[in-house]
Protein backbone atom coordinates (compact mmCIF):
# COMPACT_ATOMS: atom_id res chain seq x y z
CA UNK A 1 0.00 0.00 0.00
CA UNK A 2 1.29 3.45 -0.86
CA UNK A 3 1.93 6.12 2.08
CA UNK A 4 -0.44 8.42 0.95
CA UNK A 5 -3.29 5.64 0.94
CA UNK A 6 -2.29 4.38 4.23
CA UNK A 7 -2.96 8.04 5.49
CA UNK A 8 -5.81 8.39 3.54
CA UNK A 9 -7.52 4.99 4.89
CA UNK A 10 -6.41 5.15 8.53
CA UNK A 11 -9.03 5.41 11.27
CA UNK A 12 -9.15 5.60 14.89
CA UNK A 13 -10.88 1.69 15.46
CA UNK A 14 -12.60 0.65 18.57
CA UNK A 15 -14.66 -2.77 17.78
CA UNK A 16 -12.38 -5.24 16.58
CA UNK A 17 -13.08 -8.81 15.06
CA UNK A 18 -9.18 -10.47 16.21
CA UNK A 19 -6.05 -9.64 17.30
CA UNK A 20 -3.11 -9.17 15.40
CA UNK A 21 -1.30 -12.38 14.58
CA UNK A 22 2.05 -12.43 16.32
CA UNK A 23 3.92 -11.92 12.86
CA UNK A 24 1.67 -8.93 12.05
CA UNK A 25 2.14 -7.50 15.14
CA UNK A 26 6.13 -7.74 14.68
CA UNK A 27 6.25 -6.50 11.54
CA UNK A 28 4.29 -3.22 12.53
CA UNK A 29 6.14 -2.72 15.87
CA UNK A 30 9.52 -3.01 13.47
CA UNK A 31 8.28 -0.41 11.25
CA UNK A 32 7.58 1.79 14.62
CA UNK A 33 11.40 1.53 14.91
CA UNK A 34 12.24 3.05 11.89
CA UNK A 35 10.77 5.94 13.56
CA UNK A 36 13.63 9.26 14.19
CA UNK A 37 13.97 9.94 17.71
CA UNK A 38 16.29 12.51 19.16
CA UNK A 39 20.31 11.74 18.87
CA UNK A 40 19.03 8.14 18.25
CA UNK A 41 18.34 6.82 21.19
CA UNK A 42 15.27 4.92 20.26
CA UNK A 43 14.06 5.17 23.62
CA UNK A 44 11.01 3.09 23.00
CA UNK A 45 9.96 -0.01 24.90
CA UNK A 46 7.05 -2.23 23.76
CA UNK A 47 5.26 -5.07 26.06
CA UNK A 48 2.56 -7.21 23.87
CA UNK A 49 0.07 -7.85 27.16
CA UNK A 50 -1.39 -11.12 26.23
CA UNK A 51 -2.62 -12.38 29.71
CA UNK A 52 -6.48 -11.64 29.64
CA UNK A 53 -6.26 -10.90 33.44
CA UNK A 54 -4.12 -8.08 32.88
CA UNK A 55 -5.75 -6.87 29.78
CA UNK A 56 -8.68 -6.60 31.67
CA UNK A 57 -7.43 -4.61 34.49
CA UNK A 58 -6.33 -2.12 32.04
CA UNK A 59 -9.41 -1.87 30.45
CA UNK A 60 -11.53 -1.65 33.76
CA UNK A 61 -8.38 1.52 34.88
CA UNK A 62 -9.73 2.87 31.45
CA UNK A 63 -13.25 2.40 32.29
CA UNK A 64 -12.92 3.96 35.34
CA UNK A 65 -11.07 7.18 34.00
CA UNK A 66 -14.04 7.62 31.58
CA UNK A 67 -16.59 7.56 34.46
CA UNK A 68 -14.81 10.34 36.32
CA UNK A 69 -14.36 12.39 33.34
CA UNK A 70 -17.68 12.30 32.16
CA UNK A 71 -19.11 12.71 35.60
CA UNK A 72 -22.90 14.42 35.43
CA UNK A 73 -23.22 13.03 31.76
CA UNK A 74 -26.32 10.97 31.13
CA UNK A 75 -24.13 9.00 28.64
CA UNK A 76 -20.88 7.87 31.20
CA UNK A 77 -21.47 4.22 31.54
CA UNK A 78 -22.22 4.13 28.04
CA UNK A 79 -19.16 5.98 26.97
CA UNK A 80 -17.01 4.32 29.30
CA UNK A 81 -18.76 0.59 28.95
CA UNK A 82 -17.36 1.33 25.03
CA UNK A 83 -13.86 2.31 26.16
CA UNK A 84 -13.87 -0.99 28.12
CA UNK A 85 -15.06 -3.22 25.21
CA UNK A 86 -12.68 -1.62 23.22
CA UNK A 87 -10.22 -4.01 24.61
CA UNK A 88 -11.71 -7.11 23.32
CA UNK A 89 -10.51 -8.85 20.58
CA UNK A 90 -7.24 -6.53 20.26
CA UNK A 91 -3.57 -6.81 20.47
CA UNK A 92 -2.83 -4.53 23.31
CA UNK A 93 0.76 -2.97 23.23
CA UNK A 94 1.65 -1.35 26.14
CA UNK A 95 3.76 1.56 23.99
CA UNK A 96 6.60 3.01 26.71
CA UNK A 97 9.62 4.90 26.74
CA UNK A 98 12.96 5.49 28.75
CA UNK A 99 14.01 8.44 30.57
CA UNK A 100 13.68 11.83 28.52
CA UNK A 101 12.10 9.68 25.18
CA UNK A 102 8.34 10.06 25.43
CA UNK A 103 8.13 12.73 22.56
CA UNK A 104 10.10 9.92 20.11
CA UNK A 105 7.16 7.27 20.61
CA UNK A 106 4.35 9.64 19.18
CA UNK A 107 6.80 8.96 16.38
CA UNK A 108 6.87 5.19 16.88
CA UNK A 109 3.03 4.93 17.41
CA UNK A 110 2.16 6.71 14.13
CA UNK A 111 4.20 4.62 12.02
CA UNK A 112 2.90 1.74 13.80
CA UNK A 113 -0.70 3.08 12.77
CA UNK A 114 0.00 3.33 9.59
CA UNK A 115 2.00 0.19 8.87
CA UNK A 116 -1.37 -1.57 10.91
CA UNK A 117 -3.77 -0.26 7.68
CA UNK A 118 -1.46 -1.32 5.16
CA UNK A 119 -1.63 -4.93 7.07
CA UNK A 120 -5.35 -4.81 7.02
CA UNK A 121 -5.35 -3.99 10.60
CA UNK A 122 -6.93 -1.22 12.43
CA UNK A 123 -5.61 0.42 15.76
CA UNK A 124 -6.41 2.97 18.58
CA UNK A 125 -5.15 4.32 21.39
CA UNK A 126 -6.24 4.45 24.98
CA UNK A 127 -3.93 7.59 26.98
CA UNK A 128 -3.44 7.48 30.52
CA UNK A 129 -2.13 10.09 33.04
CA UNK A 130 -1.49 10.76 36.38
CA UNK A 131 -2.73 7.89 39.16
CA UNK A 132 -4.25 5.87 36.82
CA UNK A 133 -1.12 5.78 34.54
CA UNK A 134 1.11 4.72 37.45
CA UNK A 135 -1.20 1.94 37.78
CA UNK A 136 -1.06 0.50 34.50
CA UNK A 137 2.76 0.92 34.66
CA UNK A 138 3.23 -0.92 37.83
CA UNK A 139 0.56 -3.78 35.76
CA UNK A 140 2.87 -4.33 33.46
CA UNK A 141 6.31 -3.70 35.55
CA UNK A 142 7.97 -0.87 34.16
CA UNK A 143 11.47 0.05 35.81
CA UNK A 144 11.85 3.24 37.47
CA UNK A 145 12.40 5.86 35.65
CA UNK A 146 10.71 4.36 32.49
CA UNK A 147 6.76 5.93 31.28
CA UNK A 148 4.38 4.80 29.91
CA UNK A 149 3.19 6.56 26.62
CA UNK A 150 0.11 5.31 25.46
CA UNK A 151 -2.09 1.73 25.34
CA UNK A 152 -2.21 0.99 21.45
CA UNK A 153 -5.01 -1.61 20.73
CA UNK A 154 -4.24 -3.33 16.71
CA UNK A 155 -6.73 -5.87 15.59
CA UNK A 156 -9.03 -7.01 12.52
CA UNK A 157 -11.26 -3.94 12.22
CA UNK A 158 -14.68 -4.86 13.27
CA UNK A 159 -15.90 -1.25 12.39
CA UNK A 160 -14.82 1.18 9.38
CA UNK A 161 -14.30 4.12 12.23
CA UNK A 162 -15.74 7.33 11.45
CA UNK A 163 -15.99 9.14 8.07
CA UNK A 164 -13.39 11.94 8.72
CA UNK A 165 -16.00 14.52 6.82
CA UNK A 166 -19.02 13.18 8.60
CA UNK A 167 -17.30 12.85 12.14
CA UNK A 168 -20.03 13.19 14.95
CA UNK A 169 -17.17 15.44 16.70
CA UNK A 170 -17.71 17.48 13.74
CA UNK A 171 -16.11 17.87 10.15
CA UNK A 172 -12.25 18.24 9.37
CA UNK A 173 -10.80 21.65 8.97
CA UNK A 174 -10.72 23.07 5.52
CA UNK A 175 -7.41 22.37 4.35
CA UNK A 176 -4.18 24.74 4.73
CA UNK A 177 -6.11 26.99 7.09
CA UNK A 178 -4.25 25.39 9.93
CA UNK A 179 -0.48 26.78 7.78
CA UNK A 180 0.40 30.03 8.88
CA UNK A 181 3.69 31.77 7.30
CA UNK A 182 6.34 33.60 9.51
CA UNK A 183 3.85 34.35 12.34
CA UNK A 184 0.06 32.99 13.58
CA UNK A 185 -2.73 34.28 11.93
CA UNK A 186 -6.37 34.02 12.83
CA UNK A 187 -8.45 33.34 10.25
Amino acid sequence: MELYEAMEKRRTIRVFKAPATEQQLKKIVLAGTKAPSARNIQPWEFVHVEDPALVEQIAQIKYDITMNMAKGNPDAEKMATKQKDSFNNASVLAVCYQPMGEASTWLAIENISLAAVAEGLGSSIAFYMGEPKAKVEKLIGLPEGYGLTCILKVGVPGEEGFDRNNSPYGPRRPEYTWLHKNKYEAK
